[in-house]
């Protein structure tokens, strides 16, 4: 386990991968401007991250290709090459929502996706050999490469599993955030400006309030999708924030993720005005 762990760290230190990490991110993000595109690789429309769920996919199936070809070997040929074939289908979209959600990764992070997504490329490569072999009639041949790509892809499903169950890429930064149930004191209603985001704290949890069209809103200020400042951003569009990190918007009214790559809702808080004083107490309460 220790060595896996230094080879983990001897990658995110391969500064050597800078150069074409940016350009690849640089590109990415190019392709993936459009608020439509973002939107759909994030997963924002489904409220939970796409990538971990589309990547089951080719898994799945180049895993079950290589059990068949164990348990029913020439007879289930037919079986295992539609499973590689299904596979590699099931590839093309896992891969783009990857590539979205690595394009807004940095340092040692993007360094370790960088090779993960090149693990999990070649195992594509050899999964399409093996499904040519299949094709051609070459059945052993082709099993052996379906059972060489899908240990290439458990390596790269590791580096993916550190990235996010060891650095929380992909995790909402506010899962952990106790509600807070009672009315708390947080700022001087003259301290708002219209449109200008204000950090308060209520019982050690960061708000960001924001008056908008002559109403009062507050949303947890630390974004869902990796943390960034929300009371740093700005207010766009009909009544949204704009994260400063990653350009993840947010509705005010209800803290809805209205384009990625958050995926994520923003907690939302209820406010009131009482003699002066801004009060706020989490919506769940």
């Amino acid at each position: 386990m220790q060595k896996l762990h230094k080879l983990i760290d001897q990658i995110e230190g391969l500064t050597t991968l800078d150069d074409v990490c940016q350009k690849t991110a640089g590109w990415v993000m190019r392709a993936t401007r459009c608020d439509t595109v973002k939107n759909a690789l994030s997963g924002t429309w489904l409220g939970h991250a796409l990538h971990p769920i589309l990547t089951d996919l080719p898994i799945g199936a180049w895993a079950m290709a290589s059990l068949v070809d164990v348990t029913a070997g020439k007879d289930g040929a037919r079986a295992a090459r539609g499973l590689v074939g299904a596979g590699l289908l099931a590839a093309l979209p896992a891969a783009a929502s990857g590539a979205s959600d690595w394009s807004d990764t940095y340092g040692g992070s993007q360094r370790l996706g960088f090779v993960h997504a090149a693990g999990n490329g070649a195992a594509t490569v050899v999964q399409a050999a093996s499904w040519v072999a299949r094709r051609r009639g070459r059945h052993c041949t082709g099993a052996a490469l379906s059972g060489l790509g899908l240990g290439l892809t458990v390596g790269a499903a590791y580096l993916g599993g550190h990235l996010t169950l060891v650095q929380g890429i992909g995790v909402s930064h506010t899962a952990f955030q106790e509600p807070v149930t009672d009315w708390t004191d947080v700022a001087a209603a003259t301290a708002l400006s219209d449109d200008i985001p204000l950090r308060v704290t209520a019982d050690g949890v960061p708000v960001v309030l924001v008056r908008h069209d002559g109403d009062l809103y507050a949303l947890s200020a630390t974004c869902t999708h990796a943390g960034g400042p929300l009371d740093e951003g700005e207010i766009v569009g009909d009544g949204c924030i704009r994260c400063p990190w990653h350009g993840s918007e947010f509705r005010l009214a209800d803290g809805e993720a209205t384009r990625g790559p958050a995926s994520v809702d923003e907690p939302a808080w209820e406010v009131k005005v009482d003699d002066g004083r801004v009060y706020v107490r989490s919506a769940t309460a």
